[in-house]
């Protein structure tokens, strides 16, 4: 395939009760199978808001006198503001990206309509975008993931945003349906991050497919429950890239990522001591790989369930024990899902839990833990912290579920932002290639990003680190059968990161 020329010049103990908010928002509140992960601040700026009114009902106006956008408070765009420049320092090679691909506007004419975690680092993507020549409208793909401030900071530069924190079900919906139904602007491409947004064109605007150009999808849920089944049954109308499966999405953003901020989830929102806990980790992908490295680093003792024998044997070789999880299920202390599946951790496994455990989710889908199942009459729910749920059973026994089983880091801790840099700026690169792509380059299927991008991102972020490449003598690459420039990897290399 080949790929586009482009010219440039993040010991258990009794807890504080914390007041339930009221209004819209709901504890037995549910949402999308799919909409669940989220890059989101628990510190953020808007979470301390007295103001319960919901931001549907108020009418609000920018200093421009636009009000094209619905967030919770217009009024914190300084605070987001400050927010954004301070994720800027530490995503140099997105801002570098910026500068270099500016002046010749790669995106003019691009009407891109994105349904992503709404924080600071998405904000530097989002202003890349519109410096690069592209009309963004914007909402949220989870209900805990926006920041506010910085929601209200993007749409006081005149970008339609359409979200804020603690949405219910039925605003989430309502969001998006905003940012799509414009009357006189289309989108003629899609960034969607667990499919919700592609699954709603699909559903209310199926004609407007007529002109989009492509979709640019980013997590394991959108790719493999829409795109990839969409494909099979024939019904994917545009070319679609798969961001989720790049090496510098993959590798770095599922690992690394996940390898810091599951700790400080948990931290934030139990204070638990890890150290001789016993832990399972449901599924050991790049997301389970980040999980178990830092748990076992803490002291931990680790578990692992996989129903991939090549995955389970790495899990072995990296020293986890292999069980299913009825096998331990009685004993662990922590249950961590990181698989994108559903029904990973079902009703009878909860009722079956020792008093006190703690339940979280690391996977992009709302749906691995059976949290519907819990909303019966004989159990009860107490809210103890924000986003802490002790959930009591008749004998007086408590399950600790965090996040209402959404994503763990996301809605309730912070993300490295370096490594979201990194996604981000596959996430544009991609955008670019499809975008510019000649008629005939890409069918109406679901691809990859060329290796060649994929290097060109890493290579963009290895200044941060004083990194110096070795360079191929003219010998040396006729040797290896290789371009001095690269790509140095065939498409089908599988990159290993031991843990």
């Amino acid at each position: 395939m080949e790929s586009i020329q482009i010219q440039f010049v993040e010991d258990k103990q009794e807890f504080s009760r914390f007041p339930t908010k009221a209004g819209r928002r709901s504890l037995s509140r549910s949402i999308s199978q799919s909409s669940t992960d989220s890059y989101s601040s628990a510190a953020s700026y808007t979470d301390s808001s007295d103001d319960e009114t919901s931001p549907r009902d108020k009418i609000q106006v920018n200093s421009k006198g636009t009000n094209d956008f619905c967030v919770k408070n217009i009024k914190h765009a300084e605070f987001g503001r400050r927010e954004i420049e301070i994720a800027e320092q530490d995503m140099s090679a997105l801002i570098s990206l910026r500068k270099r691909a500016q002046g010749e506007k790669p995106l003019a004419g691009a009407k891109i309509v994105g349904c992503t975690h709404i924080t600071a680092q998405t904000a530097v993507l989002i202003e890349t975008l519109v410096a690069l020549g592209a009309q963004c409208r914007w909402t949220a793909c989870n209900i805990y993931s926006t920041q506010n401030e910085v929601a209200a900071a993007l749409s006081e530069i005149g970008v339609a945003v359409f979200a804020w924190k603690g949405e219910s079900e039925d605003d989430f919906w309502w969001c998006i349906n905003k940012c799509i139904n414009m009357e006189g602007w289309q989108p003629n491409m899609i960034l969607d991050d667990g499919g919700d947004l592609t699954h709603w064109v699909y559903k209310k605007y199926p004609n407007g497919f007529k002109k989009i150009r492509g979709i640019v999808e980013e997590s394991v849920t959108g790719v493999h429950r829409w795109l990839y089944q969409l494909s099979k049954a024939g019904k994917l109308c545009v070319p679609a890239m798969n961001v989720n499966d790049s090496v510098t999405k993959q590798k770095f953003d599922n690992l690394y990522c996940c390898r810091e901020s599951i700790l400080d989830g948990l931290k934030r929102t139990t204070d638990v001591m890890f150290g001789g806990k016993q832990v399972v980790v449901c599924g050991y992908g790049e997301v389970g790989k980040g999980c178990t490295a830092a748990l076992k680093a803490m002291g931990s003792i680790v578990y692992v369930t996989e129903i991939d024998p090549i995955c389970s044997l790495q899990a072995c070789m990296d020293g986890f024990r292999v069980v299913k999880l009825n096998e331990v299920i009685r004993q662990v202390d922590i249950i961590i899902t990181c698989t994108g599946n559903k029904n990973v951790v079902t009703r009878d496994q909860l009722d079956r839990m020792k008093n006190g455990s703690i339940v979280c989710n690391m996977g992009h889908s709302n749906t691995e833990i059976d949290v519907a199942s819990l909303r019966t009459p004989e159990l009860t729910w107490e809210r103890v912290r924000s986003q802490v749920d002790h959930v009591i059973w008749p004998d007086g026994k408590r399950v600790i579920l965090l996040a209402e089983g959404r994503l763990l880091n996301l809605s309730c801790s912070t993300v490295p932002t370096f490594v979201l840099s990194i996604t981000a700026t596959t996430q544009a690169l991609a955008l670019i290639e499809l975008y510019n792509a000649p008629e005939g380059r890409y069918k109406q299927d679901v691809y990859l990003l060329p290796k060649k991008m994929d290097e060109y991102v890493a290579s963009l972020h290895l200044s941060t680190f004083d990194a110096h490449l070795t360079e191929l003598s003219d010998e040396q690459a006729k040797y290896l059968g290789l371009n001095k420039n690269g790509p140095f990897k065939p498409n089908y290399y599988r990159y290993t990161f031991p843990c």
